[in-house]
């Protein structure tokens, strides 16, 4: 086979490559020395819960949008066709569900970490292990992601590798460390900008080589490119409309609903109706990009048909392929490979810069505050700036372990996808089901990255056993799926129909990489409550107020009002604040045992509690506001001191 062919940037392309990293820079010391001049936790951690809908909705769609779905999606529908487009099916619910489910319960409750949460639900052990779970999930996520077009880059371009990483992830640390959230945001909305610019381009230029977008369109039919409505239900079947439209609302429910990253947009908008309103306007820029990705390979396959450069040798990976067909349709357009370029590591760079502040803020919040409760302000936001900046080098040290890998890099992507199901599985067992408890939790989440990492490693066995013959599918499509979510690389899935239907085990290994986070969340959501009804169920009158989505009692409406009370114990969400807290760490106090509960309970705060839905006060005397007093909703019942 040939080497790849190298096809080299001009003076024009490096430009424009080095303004993107300007410009973002550029955005991030604005932010580092206007306004507060992040001097807080509450404007670095959370840009003051000020954000209006358009950046944080554009900030989200950049955070799904990475380097590698850039990559990766025009190469999945070269391949196999325009079934991956059904994906779009499943972002209806996807967000409409995490708009009028998650959103009201975090944002209500006033947290700053998702991970929050699960300590005001079950209790502190949980919590812990939610949050090193995900700094697991994405420590190892951020150094793929950091190297992986920086190789297809230096692959195609000779663009300098090293060169690339460093700027990316030293620019990318600057930004976030100096700006906190609000640069991250903002730069989110120039980056996904330059992506939109980028694809646009591509697409204009590529089209109209080939003949226009109704030449692309008949080579495209003729190519048997354009798929229909497969309804096969099979679960071993890699893309169906089931195993996309369903399988795929629980990828997205597992980024869009409790990952961290995005929770953290949420919660930085200035109103609950802010936060739910980004979830609106996501959805439509979600199908564009999608229909950008489709088109993008639709314009390749009319370039190259069957005989693909990947076929041909000029490329050893799909990844290389797409970055291969744009200098090929700007061989003679300076200036638009750069462009591109500047595009592709927009999506790097959004994604990254996400991490970084993600994982701040989770370790801030979740494993050093808690133990600090008296640490000032000032220090406080000092550290939040020095993990910033600590995560940035784990990154570095991250892609460097990444270029040792080799063919483990795959397995990288599949170790970061098998964690989303999982801990979305810990967030629904909370939040849907009251009689659930810390140890039913625990247990469940244990089962559930087991079950995933079973099915994982012993797929990718079964997949490189010698005996096993070796796919048609390309080992490098996975990488579009890669967000937060998906479960295993795409050398762990079989695209072969020749070969007899897997049994037994081999069936449960053969499972399509969509149904991973469904199935491993429900394996997290049934272990979690067999668990908790054989060591006690959680009562009622232990929960805390506000942290129950009171789903299962409209679901079960056929059962008489006796019977769904005692199952469901429904305790509804809180009325919405007027105003958020000052107190970025302050959260419901716990008594020795880990019961949640506000101090001073009394039926004047309850009356006062009822009348405003934020803020409580005793007479006479002033006391800080907690969130449980923020979070007080108007039923008869009171939180009790009572050990979870």
């Amino acid at each position: 086979m040939a080497d790849v062919v190298q096809m080299h940037f001009t003076t024009v392309d490096y430009v424009i490559f080095a303004l993107l990293l300007v410009a973002s820079t550029g955005i991030g010391l604005f932010h580092a020395f206007s306004g507060g001049r992040q001097r807080t936790t509450q404007e670095f951690l959370m840009a003051d819960r000020s954000m209006s809908c358009l950046p944080v909705s554009l900030s989200l769609l950049a955070t799904f949008q990475s380097a590698v779905a850039i990559l990766g999606a025009p190469s999945e529908v070269y391949t196999f066709g325009t079934q991956y487009w059904f994906l779009g099916c499943s972002y209806f619910l996807g967000l409409l569900i995490p708009a009028h489910v998650f959103i009201p319960v975090f944002y209500r409750l006033q947290l700053s970490s998702a991970y929050e949460y699960l300590e005001l639900r079950f209790n502190k052990t949980v919590r812990i292990c939610g949050t090193v779970t995900f700094i697991f999930q994405m420590v190892i996520y951020m150094g793929v992601v950091l190297y992986a077009p920086a190789l297809a880059l230096n692959a195609v371009t000779g663009f300098d590798l090293w060169g690339a990483v460093l700027a990316m992830g030293l620019v990318c640390t600057l930004y976030t460390a100096l700006g906190g959230l609000k640069a991250v945001i903002w730069t989110d909305v120039f980056q996904t900008v330059v992506m939109f610019a980028g694809q646009l381009a591509v697409i204009v230029v590529g089209a109209s080589q080939a003949g226009g977008i109704g030449e692309v369109w008949r080579k495209a039919v003729n190519g048997s490119r354009i798929a229909g409505l497969e309804l096969n239900p099979d679960p071993l079947e890699r893309h169906t409309f089931w195993t996309l439209g369903v399988g795929g609302v629980f990828l997205m429910l597992a980024l869009y609903g409790v990952n961290q990253a995005q929770v953290q947009r949420y919660l930085s908008s200035r109103s609950e109706k802010e936060a739910v309103m980004s979830c609106y306007v996501v959805f439509p820029c979600q199908q564009v990009v999608l229909s950008l990705g489709c088109l993008m390979g639709l314009v390749m396959f009319a370039r190259y048909g069957e005989d693909s450069p990947l076929d041909k040798g000029y490329v050893k990976t799909n990844d290389q392929m797409v970055l291969y067909f744009v200098m090929d349709v700007f061989r003679d357009l300076p200036g638009l490979p750069g462009l591109f370029v500047a595009c592709l590591f927009s999506g790097a760079l959004s994604t990254i810069s996400s991490a970084f502040n993600s994982l701040a803020t989770v370790t801030m919040e979740d494993l050093i505050k808690p133990h600090f409760p008296n640490m000032t302000e000032a220090k406080a936001t000092l550290l939040s700036k020095g993990l910033a900046l600590a995560y940035g080098l784990v990154c570095l040290g991250m892609a460097y372990v990444a270029s040792l890998m080799g063919s483990v890099l795959q397995a990288a992507f599949s170790i970061f996808g098998m964690v989303g199901g999982p801990l979305l599985g810990l967030f629904c067992l909370g939040m849907f089901f009251p009689w659930a408890n810390s140890i039913g939790a625990v247990v469940g989440l244990v089962a559930g990255l087991a079950m995933a990492f079973w099915i994982g490693i012993g797929s990718f066995v079964m997949r490189m056993s010698p005996s096993t013959p070796a796919p048609a599918l390309n080992t490098t499509a996975l990488p579009l799926f890669h967000n937060m979510t998906t479960a295993v690389m795409t050398t762990l899935l079989s695209a072969s129909t020749a070969k007899p239907r897997p049994t037994g085990v081999e069936a449960l290994y053969s499972l399509s990489y969509m149904w991973y986070s469904a199935h491993n969340s429900a394996v997290v959501v049934v272990v979690g409550l067999v668990v908790s009804f054989l060591t006690g169920p959680m009562k009622e009158k232990d929960l805390t107020p506000g942290t129950v989505f009171p789903v299962l009692g409209t679901l079960l409406f056929f059962l008489p009002e006796r019977y769904r009370e005692k199952l469901c114990c429904v305790t509804p969400l809180p009325k919405k604040p007027k105003e958020i807290s000052a107190q970025p760490y302050q959260m419901a106090k716990k008594d020795g045992n880990g019961a949640a509960h506000c101090k001073d309970d009394s039926a004047d705060e309850h009356r006062d509690a009822e009348s405003d839905g934020a803020q409580t006060r005793d007479e006479g005397s002033e006391r800080k506001i907690s969130l449980c007093a923020s979070s007080r909703q108007p039923t008869a019942h009171t939180v009790q001191e009572t050990s979870l």
